[in-house]
């Protein structure tokens, strides 16, 4: 391979031009291809198999609007009062207007959506009140039914008393006229008649005239008294329907009291969930898109923000939750370029040529712009997230610049010892070369094996950021020579070739000698007091390491964004007004076994509140919408605290628990899901995902070490060494991000927990440069180790060679890296932290302090290889010795 490299560079130095436009085509094909076919960059970081995700697939098809993308728009009154009628008038004419703009699939606004709320309420007092009314009011009638009856009833005994009166008269009556018919009957049948018999048939007949007389009237009481008895009968029967209906009221009242005790519980439930503040001064829209958030275009948001923004009331002030104004436009801040200026500060001081320091920025920034712009335009067919090409940049910016630097300075080291410029050119591509192109490849490796976490878009940030370095790499064998070769002894400073001109050859032979002999006579600090070494590193990377005892995993919300930023306002302003967890709602489906409806409904729903309101810090919760053939419930949870809160995570656990434990209904399943509980779960799977991660990388380092250095103890020292550099790093992220320390340096105002894809990520990029450090380090080492120099100075040769370039590559990296510590996104922010701090640990702690050291303390067992296992490992020859010992040779 290093001979194929050196023919590579010395083809490059003779073909300069060729390669170097040929780049600038590349450059322009993918340019125009990025302009043509780039698509959206999502900042959704969701995984398919999430326990979230599969809730919220399962609701695609009965609610629809659940996969729909949504922001918030919060207006606030600044002059301290409530909105007035005018106010709320002008504020939905502008979001119908917002409503009607083509990616808007509809638009809540807060004031009707208060005013629905409050003649619910109302409507649910009046009812309350009616039902409390309703016992006195059932009881006068009751007591009207009593008297009724008792009226009737005493009315009815004095009838009867009277129907016995009148039937003892009419009996009596008309027991007298039956006998007075018979004796008149028998007086008349007598033949001959005695003696006066016609008087006295007179007499009989008078008498029964009289008692006939009698019996009218009493027939006509009698009718009286039937006419009597049928008033009381209806009577009665009224009285009796009354109280049949009262008793039906009550029973009514007894199911209404269950159906206004269940509307209380809902109601109560709901009571915090508000679109504007107690107040009256802030006031929260929601926006729902027709699209997804993946495929939401940020020019759509935009359309949203302008046709809002045009809202002209003096005194009332509109910001964006972080939804609606999240992108990535604008990676390249003021940071970022201070972190360009560093590093060309840092090779101009290293190289004392301006020439020569612009040439590996030169080259960096080319790989950038090929890397990005292939990135940006597989977007469209690719779903990537917006951090996707900011990694690629920050990766693609340090590790050009080293890689340029590492063939450089070999060139420049050929050049002043005398060796002819072509020569020179070669010679550095297939020594240096070679080792970019391994310390590349185990940086490629270590980014695409994130692939292995199975999170899908960790393992696309992987893959492209590889292609980045792939390209970096590429630049760096070629268009690196081909610089060299134009600008020729140019890359030598004016005093470095005055001095070339003025010595011979022999002279510089003999100087480099005795400047080689001073080197391996004299110790490193780490050979020198390699105890007090080790003890000290490891000392201050075990103690940068304690705060990750407490590492918690999430990602930013609108808190961690910047203080004068809209989404940060609205974020401050929606906490002031309704509460953190108003910014972190839950959402979560109920799915019943059977079709509810009515009454039964409303019962399930208020169960359900109930037992959710039950779970510790939850403020509220609501019933949002019932599917259309009545089996599942969508639930809008609204927790005490924010979304990245432990709090929180904790509710969304809670919640899960109730699946099939649900009061109201056992046999129903209880799903959570929304934005919040998706990055809790992302968040777990993260970490689950984490120390597989770390381990296959341990073990990779291992391999590809005892491949390189032909040895056991030195991968593992290495091994440990890249441990720690891992712990105290992530130590060090989340003494920063999450408790806040140093925050005011570094913007953090809102303390929370560290992004969770970063542990992962800074695992394998560290991984990769730590190999290049400890490449570049112990390869020096194990050369002159090979060579016959004692092990103590073997190390100070390898420290000392390497040590120039290490230290200038490092503070690049840092410089780089560091820069996007200060990014404005805050996405980027912890990421540019935690590489930079890697790098200084890993760098200036572990390769440059605590490998040799430990090295010195094991002397020569540090290079103790079986020698079975030195037959079965390839020479790989990473800084082509052999082809510097056969260019000697000619």
């Amino acid at each position: 391979m290093a001979t194929l490299l050196q023919r590579l560079g010395l083809f490059s130095a003779r073909r300069a031009w060729f390669v170097i436009i040929g780049w600038i085509l590349i450059l322009g094909a993918t340019a125009g291809s990025m302009v043509a076919f780039s698509g959206t960059l999502s900042s959704a970081m969701s995984v398919d198999g999430l326990r979230a995700i599969k809730v919220a697939d399962g609701l695609k098809s009965t609610f629809p609007q659940a996969a729909q993308a949504a922001g918030k728009i919060v207006f606030h009154k600044t002059d301290g009062k409530a909105f007035t009628t005018a106010d709320k008038d002008s504020i939905s004419a502008i979001l119908a207007d917002a409503a009607a703009v083509p990616p808007v699939d509809s638009m809540i606004d807060p004031f009707k959506v208060d005013a629905d709320r409050k003649a619910q309420l109302t409507k649910l007092a009046d009812a309350t009140k009616a039902f409390n009314d309703a016992p006195a009011t059932m009881a006068a009638a009751q007591a009207k039914i009593d008297a009724g009856l008792k009226q009737l009833n005493a009315a009815q005994a004095e009838l009867d008393a009277n129907r016995v009166k009148l039937e003892a008269g009419l009996k009596q009556l008309n027991d007298g006229i039956a006998q007075l018919a018979a004796g008149i009957k028998q007086l008349q049948a007598v033949n001959p008649q005695p003696v006066g018999a016609a008087q006295q048939l007179a007499g009989m007949q008078a008498q029964l005239t009289g008692l006939n007389q009698q019996l009218a009237p009493l027939k006509a009481n009698q009718a009286k008294l039937e006419a009597g008895q049928a008033t009381i009968d209806a009577n009665r029967k009224k009285l009796a329907d009354g109280q049949a209906k009262l008793d039906a009221s009550r029973g009514m009242l007894k199911d209404k009291q269950v159906l206004l005790s269940n509307s209380q519980t809902i109601a109560q439930g709901a009571s915090q969930f508000l679109t504007v503040s107690k107040d009256g001064q802030t006031a929260v829209a929601t926006v729902l898109f027709k699209k997804p958030a993946s495929s939401l275009q940020v020019s759509e948001k935009n359309q949203v923000i302008d046709a809002v923004s045009k809202l002209a009331l003096p005194a009332v002030a509109v910001d964006f939750s972080q939804e609606l104004t999240q992108s990535m436009e604008g990676i390249l801040g003021v940071g970022e370029v201070l972190g360009l200026v560093i590093a060309a500060a840092v090779l101009l001081i290293m190289l004392g040529s301006l020439v020569a320091s612009g040439l590996p920025l030169l080259a960096a920034i080319l790989g950038v712009a090929v890397s990005a712009t292939l990135t940006m335009s597989l977007s469209g067919v690719i779903q990537m997230t917006s951090t996707t090409p900011v990694l690629g940049v920050m990766l693609g910016l340090a590790v050009g610049i080293d890689y340029s630097l590492f063939i450089l300075n070999r060139h420049r080291r050929q050049l002043k010892a005398g060796m002819p410029l072509r020569e020179s050119i070669g010679l550095a591509n297939g020594t240096s070369g070679n080792a970019v192109l391994f310390a590349g490849m185990t940086v490629i490796i270590a980014l695409v094996a994130l692939n292995l976490t199975g999170i899908e878009f960790l393992g696309l940030m992987g893959t492209f950021a590889a292609v980045a370095i792939v390209v970096s790499v590429l630049v760096a064998l070629t268009m690196t020579p081909a610089f060299m070769s134009l600008v020729g002894m140019r890359i030598l400073s004016r005093r470095e070739r005055r001095k070339l001109a003025e010595s011979d050859e022999t002279s510089r032979t003999a100087t480099e000698h005795n400047t080689a002999e001073l080197q391996r006579k004299k110790d490193v600090f780490a050979t020198k007091h390699p105890w007090l070494t080790v003890l000290a590193t490891a000392t201050v990377l075990l103690l940068a390491a304690i705060p990750l005892g407490s590492m918690r995993l999430g990602l930013p919300d609108g808190s961690s964004q910047p203080t004068d930023s809209t989404q940060y306002r609205a974020y401050s302003q929606i906490t002031k007004a309704f509460g953190a967890g108003a910014n972190g709602q839950v959402a979560a489906a109920v799915t019943l076994p059977t079709k509810v409806t009515g009454d039964a409904l409303v019962a399930v729903e208020a169960g359900v509140v109930e037992q959710v309101m039950g779970i510790a810090n939850i403020d509220a919760v609501v019933p949002a919408a019932v599917s259309d053939n009545g089996k599942v419930i969508l639930l809008q949870i609204q927790p005490k605290d924010g979304p990245t809160a432990a709090t929180t995570e904790q509710v969304v656990q809670d919640l899960r628990n109730l699946d099939g434990n649900l009061k109201a209904s056992p046999t129903a399943t209880f799903g959570v899901t929304g934005l919040t509980a998706t990055n809790i779960d992302l968040s777990e799977k993260l970490a689950q995902a984490l120390p597989l991660y770390l381990g296959v990388v341990l073990l990779l380092s291992m391999l590809l070490m005892v491949a390189v250095f032909r040895s056991i103890l030195v991968p593992l020292v290495g091994s440990l060494g890249f441990l720690l550099t891992v712990v105290a790093t992530l130590g060090v992220v989340v003494a920063v991000d999450q408790w806040g320390w140093l925050g005011g340096i570094f913007d953090i105002h809102d303390p929370g927990p560290v992004m969770n894809f970063l542990p992962t990520m800074l695992i394998g990029i560290l991984f990769g440069l730590a190999m290049d450090y400890q490449l570049f380090l112990v390869s020096g080492m194990r050369e002159a180790f090979v060579h016959g120099e004692p092990p103590r100075e073997a190390i100070n040769h390898g420290v000392r060679s390497g040590r120039p370039v290490v230290v200038a590559a490092a503070i690049i990296m840092i410089s780089v890296f560091g820069s996007f510590a200060f990014s404005h996104l805050a996405q980027v922010r912890p990421i540019g932290l935690g590489l930079a701090v890697g790098v200084l640990a890993d760098a200036f702690l572990v390769r440059l302090l605590l490998v040799p050291a430990v090295m010195r303390l094991l002397g020569r067992s540090a290079w103790w290889l079986p020698r079975w296992l030195d037959r079965l490992l390839p020479d790989l020859d990473v800084e082509g010795a052999k082809l510097e010992r056969d260019e000697s040779r000619h």
